[in-house]
């Protein structure tokens, strides 16, 4: 446990190395968080969590961390406001490196001798820190694809991770009922539980993920255009934000660009097409005169096709599961608080840690935002 704690706080501080010093407090938008901010929230937990509560005599690097640091734990304390995370000059970068160091030290020190009920909680920091990990390579790729001279954050880091499967491929699974839920015995989240029976009528799914090419169509055919293809909500949010495109796609000289992590690249028509909102999604499902599937429907079907280049949209809104009990205290704010008004994906991305990428992982986030590494997999009756 002890060695694979250390790994994980090396792997948050090795994200962020290729950055400039300036990357690290931008904040273009609320929804995307400055790396200074993420280097400094994942060790807070570990501080607010697991050091003051169980390490003899622990003494808070700053007192005021707590306020500065604190993501969305109302029960915990104030907190700043999410959209003013970019406005904190100060702490600095070099300050936040020497809070994590002096919390990794007093975290390696407890993990020697660790009391036995902290076990739960160190499992669930370290989950939360990897996933802060993705957050961190999304938010990045806002940051610097929000610049106009698209600087590369890293020339090897590959978006595409294996070749396409064609869509037109489709694989039928039969009506029954279904486990759904997560039934191992390593860690898994609380929104993963409880297991419990889902009756699926007979439908068929994708076995490959919407390309570009097939998404380019969609809009040369004036998708963007169509009210008769989207959700009212989603026909406001292309009128409002002005939405023609997946997101970091630029037409430049007549064709079709990309910014990707490892820069400025020709739209490959091969590749699936990401950085997508649910609205958009949804809408291309429409368009095909297919729809997206439900997450119970994904579940099911998901040893029948590979996944884990795009986390993938559903068509279910993000509720908990018949049985599901949220945890007590302050950890039952990490997923139980925001079971509405969100939507379901699933699958994983080129940005997930290994151990997330398992079929029952629920994410979840508002149908408009674009900049998660997501995409398309169709179904049909």
């Amino acid at each position: 446990m002890q060695q694979q704690f250390i790994v994980v706080r090396q792997h948050t501080e090795n994200i962020c190395r290729p950055l400039e010093l300036e990357d690290y407090v931008v904040q273009p938008v609320a929804d995307a968080s400055p790396p200074k901010w993420h280097l400094a929230h994942t060790t807070w937990f570990w501080e607010e969590f697991i050091l003051s509560k169980y390490a003899n005599g622990y003494k808070r690097f700053h007192p005021r961390y707590a306020f500065l640091f604190n993501s969305y734990y109302d029960s915990v304390g104030e907190r700043v406001l999410r959209l003013h995370r970019g406005n904190m000059s100060r702490p600095t970068v070099a300050e936040i490196m020497e809070y994590r160091a002096y919390v990794t030290e007093k975290m390696t020190h407890l993990l020697t001798d660790m009391p036995p009920e902290v076990q739960g909680l160190i499992d669930i920091g370290i989950n939360h820190e990897q996933q802060h990990q993705e957050l961190l390579y999304t938010d990045i790729k806002y940051i610097l694809g929000h610049n106009p001279l698209f600087p590369v954050y890293d020339t090897n880091f590959a978006e595409q991770s294996t070749a396409p499967v064609p869509t037109e491929a489709f694989v039928h699974i039969p009506e029954g009922l279904y486990t759904i839920g997560y039934t191992g015995k390593a860690f898994s989240f609380d929104n993963e539980h409880a297991v419990h029976q889902q009756h699926l009528g007979a439908f068929s799914i994708s076995t490959g993920l919407v390309t570009n090419g097939e998404y380019l169509e969609f809009m040369n055919a004036g998708g963007y255009d169509n009210p008769l293809l989207w959700h009212s909500d989603g026909w406001s949010w292309v009128k409002e934000k002005q939405v023609i495109s997946p997101l970091y796609w630029h037409k430049i000289d007549g064709q079709w660009h990309r910014y990707s992590l490892s820069g400025l690249e020709f739209v490959n028509p091969e590749h699936p097409v990401t950085h997508i909102s649910f609205y958009e999604a949804a809408a291309f499902a429409e368009w095909r005169g297919m729809r997206l599937p439900t997450e119970y429907e994904w579940e099911a079907a998901s040893e029948r096709f590979t996944w884990g280049q795009r986390w993938e949209h559903t068509n279910s809104a993000y509720l908990p599961y018949p049985g599901y009990r949220k945890p007590p205290g302050a950890v039952g704010e990490y997923n139980g608080k925001f079971m509405i008004n969100q939507m379901v994906l699933r699958g994983a991305s080129v940005a997930t840690p290994e151990l997330h990428s398992r079929k029952t992982y629920r994410n979840f986030f508002h149908p408009g935002l674009q900049w998660q590494f997501n995409g398309i997999r169709l179904c049909k009756k």
